[in-house]
């Protein structure tokens, strides 16, 4: 898909990045510890997940055109689920034709709450009438896959220090926990806010703590909310950054044109924004056979003035290019041979 990327696996206790070159064919290579790979083993055949995140359909002009390109896509593939991240569409009735293309596109569509799906007066209640969510926090079995589904968005952060909510809370920690132990692997943990790396819950060490503690079942952890590209382990735990859908938020400071005027009048908020050209979304299939997670992504371009040359200052951990980029990678999460 891309050559010559940088590429590896951040260790978070040891505070560094070692990325390891991938095969001939541009994707990414990862090593799963031996307890993840025998949790997989325990599929009876490969499982694929569609996954879509933060489209942002309230922001850009063209949401229902992304999501189409998602279905036309994932009508070839015929995963055996579809998963959006969160950031999605306002849950009411103006945008009904984008959710129910979703959730038509399969017979296992699944959702997750994001922190600006509740924007504009919206409630989480209405995510689960108007989406069709079970509840706001919920597992799904996926032909012997267990999704556990989290909500990122709880209140009561000892920690927080001010803007929209992150944080895992104690009633959610004791849902978690018994999941966790009554649960038969392999497990994904998902969740709209990440729980590790760049922009995690307040209480993530908590959250990573307790994964670890279930690394022989906790397969992959994926999240959405960064809008970058990133994969990385903590304590035998992966944790994967899907990309979104449309855009990197880089805020009124470089607010810039990228599309006409007349389409930022009518949505002005994109002007906030460095927009992908096309829509981005990925495929994970979780194989007992080659006991890996195989990740088909998506490559995109910048529209306009990319988040570098904008001045665009990036969190410590990041770097233009790599994880800031227009593209979910192709990746390889397999067995190491040590």
């Amino acid at each position: 898909m891309v050559n010559d990327r940088f590429v590896g696996i951040l260790d978070k206790s040891l505070n560094r990045r070692v990325f390891i070159q991938a095969s001939a064919a541009g994707s990414l290579s990862l090593a799963l510890s031996r307890n993840t790979t025998g949790a997989i083993r325990n599929l009876d055949k490969p499982v694929r997940i569609g996954v879509i995140a933060d489209l942002h359909h309230d922001v850009m002009h063209d949401g229902v055109e992304r999501v189409e390109a998602f279905v036309k896509k994932m009508k070839n593939v015929e995963p055996d689920a579809l998963l959006q991240l969160g950031d999605f569409a306002y849950p009411n009735a103006k945008n009904r034709d984008v959710i129910e293309l979703f959730n038509r596109a399969n017979q296992q569509t699944l959702h997750v709450i994001g922190n600006h799906d509740t924007d504009s007066g919206h409630t989480k209640q209405q995510c689960l009438d108007l989406w069709g969510m079970p509840k706001r926090y919920y597992t799904q079995n996926i032909e012997g896959l267990q999704l556990v589904v989290l909500d990122g968005n709880d209140k009561g952060s000892p920690t927080h220090k001010g803007g929209y909510p992150s944080f895992i809370g104690k009633e959610q920690v004791a849902w978690l926990k018994e999941q966790l132990a009554t649960l038969s692997g392999p497990m994904m943990v998902v969740c709209h806010q990440p729980l590790a790396g760049v922009a995690a819950v307040d209480n993530a060490d908590e959250i990573q703590t307790l994964l670890a503690a279930s690394a022989d079942k906790v397969v992959l952890v994926i999240n959405g909310h960064s809008h970058i590209d990133d994969v990385l382990q903590v304590k035998n735990v992966t944790y994967m950054h899907v990309n979104s859908a449309s855009y990197k938020w880089v805020g009124g400071a470089y607010q810039h044109e990228s599309y006409s005027q007349q389409i930022h009048k009518e949505y002005p908020w994109i002007s906030y924004t460095c927009p992908y050209r096309d829509s981005l979304f990925a495929t994970l299939t979780f194989d007992p056979q080659s006991l890996s997670i195989r990740v088909e992504g998506r490559d995109s371009e910048w529209v306009g003035k990319t988040p570098k040359q904008l001045g665009v200052k990036l969190d410590p951990k990041l770097t233009h290019g790599e994880e800031v980029s227009p593209v979910i990678r192709d990746r390889s999460l397999s067995r190491s041979t040590k």
